[in-house]
């Protein structure tokens, strides 16, 4: 009889049958389940908690003690299947048509059951590893760490004493491009940094309206700046490799124009001829900002003297608020009020060390695969690490068909069943790679 860990899908069945949407979470369960699966076959475990049904875990497999730990971190938590309209039940984790379907399929059921695999078979098989690996899965990702990476970085930092690279979510997944298949590995992320934006005006009674100025005509002419014009350039080394490497393995046209993309003079023109691949790649050539929320008047014959705008702004890797609040009065007039309201400081350099070994355990996996550096518009749980000085790279290899990485937090959400074995081996193989000498 084959061992859990030659049977990565089956395990990610189970782990989908764990309801774990946030809010609440409740990951108490599916945590509970994966330490007594851990513990089961040797593993020494931690429990670290803010709150009893939101635990984290914590896993040890020694190495040999010749590279620092590396950690292996992903996320038990899962985004909301609420009036969405499934195929399959989202829980059921059922196999239809050669695919697993079920939430958290690929954000981020997956990437635990690929590194649990990973780490219990090196562990059945004796593999020597150059350091301990650290697997870390942590609760409430999808909302804003409080209960889990975020608090263990700033409640138990001693758990990550010297570690120095991760491997976590944000890539892997194959995209096909001009008939090429390309695996991303994330190098680099966005930092979080919201913001809100303030407009005065006078007061009057709605029966009497202002024409040509007011808080609302004001809101009219910021509102259309945001959303029909870019904050300046800024072309990154990790978005300069990414582009240039797409680009060097495509024909021309395709190819010419990606490459152009790297000259700060051509960015946002080679964007307006793009098409539908401009939404991508222009937040990885911009700090940007989304207008997404908006609060204003009481009445509905008054008219309000004050409205807010709360704006998801996103800072480069490097960049710092002072950076967006500087491009924004630039853009909007030094008359506008605007106001941090967080700020989630990423890793402003970018550790390349282990990205060749990643590659190359890709290319010999996938001959047909390029792999390629990434940046993520988004933010992950290594924003946090980050804060350690640990660079985190997205890792969790998967050859995806086109436009199913479009189904993560929504509807039909799933993955190949092949999928799985090729993750779980990639992992399996990096973990003996990654400092070694």
């Amino acid at each position: 009889m084959s061992q859990l860990y030659e049977k990565p899908l089956e395990l990610l069945q189970t782990l989908i049958r764990y309801d774990t949407t946030n809010p609440p979470g409740n990951e108490g369960e599916i945590v509970h389940y994966l330490q007594n699966l851990l513990k089961d076959s040797g593993l020494e475990t931690t429990i670290l908690a803010k709150a009893d049904n939101r635990p984290n875990l914590i896993a040890r497999l020694p190495g040999q003690g010749m590279a620092p730990p590396l950690l292996l971190q992903a996320h038990t938590d899962v985004v909301t299947t609420a009036n969405q309209q499934w195929t399959h039940p989202p829980f059921a984790a059922e196999i239809k048509d050669g695919f697993l379907w079920g939430r958290g399929t690929l954000d981020d059921k997956c990437g635990i059951a690929m590194m649990v695999a990973a780490v219990l078979r090196a562990k059945a098989e004796n593999t020597p590893l150059p350091g301990d690996i650290l697997l870390t899965l942590v609760c409430d990702e999808e909302v804003d760490g409080a209960y889990g990476a975020k608090f263990l970085v700033e409640n138990h930092p001693e758990q990550f004493t010297g570690v120095k690279y991760c491997l976590g979510e944000g890539g892997g997944p194959t995209v096909t491009i001009g008939g090429k298949k390309f695996y991303t590995i994330m190098v680099a992320e966005k930092q979080a940094c919201p913001l809100r934006l303030t407009i005065h005006g006078p007061a009057g009674h709605g029966s009497m309206p202002f024409y040509g100025e007011g808080a609302m005509h004001e809101l009219s002419r910021v509102l259309n700046i945001l959303t029909t014009k870019r904050l300046p350039v800024h072309v990154t080394p990790v978005a300069k490799q990414m582009l240039t490497t797409i680009g060097d393995n495509l024909p021309f046209p395709t190819g010419w124009a990606l490459r152009q993309m790297t000259n700060p003079t051509m960015t946002d023109r080679m964007l307006a001829l793009s098409g539908s691949a401009s939404r991508l790649l222009d937040p990885l050539l911009h700090n940007s900002v989304s207008p997404t929320i908006v609060n204003g008047g009481h009445k509905i014959n008054v008219i309000p003297s004050e409205i807010s705008l709360d704006l998801d702004g996103r800072l480069l890797p490097g960049f710092h608020p002072t950076d967006m609040l500087r491009e924004l009065r630039h853009l909007l007039g030094s008359h506008i009020g605007l106001e941090i309201t967080r700020y989630d400081p990423g890793k402003s350099d970018v550790d390349m060390q282990w990205y060749d070994t990643l590659a190359d355990i890709l290319r010999d996996a996938d001959p047909e695969g390029i792999p390629v550096p990434t940046m993520l518009s988004g933010v992950t749980d290594g924003r946090f690490f980050a804060k350690l000085g640990i660079q985190t790279y997205g890792f969790q290899p998967m050859h995806l068909p086109t436009g199913l990485i479009d189904t993560i937090h929504a509807a039909d959400e799933r993955i190949p069943v092949e999928a799985m074995d090729f993750a779980a081996n990639a992992i399996f193989q990096a973990i003996q790679r990654i400092g070694a000498n």
